[in-house]
């Protein structure tokens, strides 16, 4: 009967202690859905001639749009403002990137962003769980950047150094997990000569057929795709080779790599001035010998570097300056943005 009771009053004090760390967990968290759409480009008329009879069509782009979902607990800087009373999914806030947060302790992000622009469909995908203690920071996160092509896992466990109360530095290691950048499955389809033999490539791997006596192309389901060699080699081809890269690199798994990284933060706020800053470079990478480590494609070792600034002015009560941008260098691969103005309030 005690051991009972004991069981009893253990199992109760576990699941007070779990709810307790869950209401603290998700306390100030904010979890939000949102639907976001606009006019795209403005239909374009094309114009042919076939048979001497003018012919003409339209080229209807669907509206551009962006369906997200998220749930976030970050503390705003003191240079972030709360523009809207909701979270509506187009909120951008480059210190999402930075390395520390603006408190000790534990801060995450999860948003995935379902966007069409231009007619072209992107998935976009931020996340990430963040620890920050005195003297140590440790980061788990995913990327992925459907419009410049960039997905990769990271984890990053450093030693932190403050140095007064604005300025820290960091020391450690990475792990990153990929497809194999750097890989390009088109090299062993090279000619001595320089050519891409790109016919024999679509034929043989991609299932691609000719008619030689018709002069028809045909797809692997059969379908004509041209019924000319400039129609074939400009439309088709490019096609195929883009078809053809995507399946070999899918066929390979995943790679990692082990790297060293240094890295620095600085952060200053008053109302008239604020500066953030942050930076993160990789000087040495692990060698696995790995078949696709992207040390084989890139004869040795390489920079990787990431970083970004966040810069406000006020001149006086009519006049600011303000700067904000992050860039990143992974695998030789960049993707970056940026935003600067000026504000003057004439009255």
């Amino acid at each position: 009967m005690k051991k009972l009771l004991f069981l009893i009053c253990f199992l109760a004090s576990l699941t007070a202690t779990a709810q307790l760390n869950l209401k603290k967990t998700f306390k100030f968290a904010t979890f939000y859905t949102a639907f976001n759409g606009a006019t795209s480009i403005s239909d374009v008329d094309i114009y042919s001639v076939t048979t001497g009879q003018l012919e003409q069509d339209v080229l209807e782009t669907p509206f551009d749009y962006t369906f997200s979902v998220g749930l976030r607990k970050i503390k705003r800087f003191g240079y972030e403002n709360r523009a809207n009373v909701f979270y509506d999914g187009t909120e951008h806030s480059y210190a999402d990137a930075a390395t520390l947060g603006l408190v000790d302790g534990f801060e995450y992000l999860f948003e995935v962003d379902f966007q069409r622009q231009f007619g072209e469909n992107y998935l976009n995908q931020n996340h990430f769980l963040r620890y920050v203690a005195d003297n140590w920071v440790a980061k788990v996160e995913y990327n992925e950047n459907g419009f410049v092509d960039i997905k990769y896992f990271e984890a990053s466990q450093r030693f932190r150094k403050p140095i007064g109360e604005k300025f820290s530095l960091n020391i450690g290691t990475v792990q990153r997990l990929s497809k194999p950048y750097g890989y390009d499955p088109l090299s062993e389809w090279v000619l001595d000569n320089g050519s891409l033999h790109y016919t024999f490539l679509a034929l043989e791997e991609m299932g691609y057929s000719i008619s030689v006596q018709n002069g028809e192309y045909y797809d692997p389901d059969g379908n004509v795709v041209a019924t000319s060699p400039e129609v074939w080699d400009e439309v088709v081809i490019p096609q195929v080779l883009s078809d053809y890269a995507d399946k070999k690199q899918n066929e390979i798994d995943r790679t990692i790599e082990y790297s060293a990284v240094i890295g620095f933060d600085y952060y200053h706020y008053d109302k008239d001035f604020w500066l953030h800053s942050w930076g993160n470079l990789m000087p040495y990478h692990v060698d696995t010998d790995n078949e696709f480590s992207y040390h084989k494609y890139n004869n040795g070792q390489w920079l990787d570097y990431s970083g970004g600034l966040i810069f406000g002015y006020r001149y006086n009560k009519h006049l600011g300056v303000f700067l904000e941008g992050k860039y990143n260098k992974y695998w030789n691969r960049e993707w970056h943005d940026f935003s600067l103005g000026l504000n003057y309030v004439i009255f």
